[in-house]
């Protein structure tokens, strides 16, 4: 049995959890927001006493699969609405800088013209300094795309390391054409 799909998940307080069986959708309401998931009918989600289970009906490798699927997604939205998730970014490159604008980021990449990213809903930035960016957002994944997607405006290239990266992303270096 698949050891990630068969952990439950313990429910924090403050956290209300709303099951929908007959549509196979969960509603997860916390203090930083509602999210809901439409969980594949297969599978059944129960809560009891502040944990919520998810069960398999067999052990098909799609029903083995999607058992942990469902209990990791689960688990996500319950993190999100009480703590959110969070990817900080660096911007490293002479002249090159970050600054909001209203909602959005005005990002200053080498390009003749300024980059705007606009904030998905649910999605916040904070740039603490000229080259640092935080997404902050309740569902991880939009959090993880929308980081992505920034980063992919000015991907760090090998070899002076300039662009955007992951915090503690480890960018492969290459010598030049010498080759010393």
């Amino acid at each position: 049995m698949s050891r990630i799909g068969r952990a439950p998940i313990n429910v924090p307080a403050g956290v209300n959890v709303a099951i929908d069986a007959a549509n196979s959708v969960i509603t997860v309401k916390g203090s930083k927001g509602t999210l809901t998931y439409n969980y594949n009918n297969r599978m059944s989600v129960a809560c009891d006493a502040n944990v919520i289970t998810v069960t398999r009906p067999s052990d098909e490798k799609e029903d083995r699969a999607l058992h942990g699927l469902t209990r990791t997604l689960i688990n996500n939205m319950v993190v999100g609405v009480t703590e959110g998730y969070a990817k900080k970014l660096e911007v490293n490159g002479v002249g090159y800088r970050v600054a909001m604008q209203g909602k959005s980021l005005n990002l200053t990449l080498g390009y003749s013209h300024p980059v705007i990213v606009d904030a998905p809903e649910g999605i916040t930035f904070e740039t603490p300094d000229a080259n640092t960016i935080i997404v902050k957002g309740i569902d991880k994944q939009v959090v993880g795309e929308t980081a992505a997607f920034i980063r992919s405006r000015r991907a760090p290239e090998p070899y002076k390391g300039k662009g955007i990266k992951y915090e503690g992303e480890k960018i492969r270096r290459k010598s030049g054409k010498t080759g010393k």
